[in-house]
């Protein structure tokens, strides 16, 4: 409150919701009456909330190069963007060293609520690497900007970042206490992304994107341990080829939290 003025009492939360474009407000947080869900990775580039009925170790693999990194954006900018955080990705999307997964089109509305963890099977043929998740909002095909009407910016087919973060692999398991990778054997890492609210309507998918650079907003990882990276040499960067596991008890999946209900605003 300013200058002694009293305003309406806030509550423990008052949250702007992207998707829906409102405001929500929480007595707490994370909000009451949360569903945990888990959207499992699949065969095929495939996203569901059922668990693969496959059998046997499944999994995605691509080359991920330090000296051809997966950039942030694909603005030309000289520092970082604030558009970054909701650009459309489908400019990584297309490149070979990034795997998607996506859901069929939705047939309801959706919406996601307060912290998510992606728990990820993964395996890498060097000694340490970054392991990036961005989970992201693909609007249909036929998808307009409500706002540039009538001349209608198009946005069909976007995939709009929601959430993103990335984790330095050899910190999986402790920040105090890092660790290499042993070459090509299937291990966890868990990644906490930052809380949201967030509305995928009718008619979009939900998309999720594994990726193991992002620069220059991540310096790069040699890929090869070193005790310090900042005193790497340039032997020390080298390729890795990474596999994301999505079968079996190596099921990769994104936890989250889904409210029961969008109609009580």
């Amino acid at each position: 409150f300013l200058k002694d003025v009293c305003g309406e009492p806030l509550p423990e939360a008052y949250v702007f919701e992207t998707g829906a474009n409102e405001w929500r407000r929480f007595e707490t947080w994370p909000p009451e009456g949360l569903e945990h869900r888990d959207l499992y990775f699949q065969s095929g580039g495939s996203l569901s909330f059922e668990t693969s009925t496959g059998e046997g170790e499944g999994y995605d693999e691509y080359v991920s190069d330090p000296a051809k990194p997966v950039p942030f954006t694909e603005a030309v900018a000289k520092e970082m963007t604030k558009e970054y955080m909701t650009d459309d990705q489908r400019f990584a999307s297309r490149r070979p060293d990034v795997v998607t997964y996506q859901t069929e089109v939705l047939e309801e509305d959706i919406t996601f609520a307060g912290p998510m963890e992606a728990e990820l099977w993964v395996s890498t043929s060097g000694t340490d690497s970054d392991w990036v998740v961005k989970l992201i909002d693909v609007f249909p095909n036929d998808a307009m900007d409500p706002e540039d009407l009538p001349k209608g910016k198009h946005l069909g087919g976007c995939q709009m970042m929601v959430r993103s973060e990335v984790i330095r692999g050899r910190y999986r398991n402790s920040y105090e206490r890092p660790e290499p990778f042993t070459p090509n054997v299937a291990t966890q890492v868990k990644v906490m992304l930052q809380d949201t609210l967030h509305t995928f309507q009718k008619g979009h998918r939900i998309m999720v994107q594994v990726q193991s650079t992002w620069f220059p907003l991540v310096d790069r990882n040699p890929q090869k341990y070193v005790d310090n990276i900042f005193l790497a040499d340039e032997t020390d960067f080298v390729k890795a080829t990474q596999r994301v596991y999505h079968g079996g008890a190596q099921a990769s999946r994104l936890r989250v939290g889904v409210l029961r209900s969008t109609t009580d605003r």
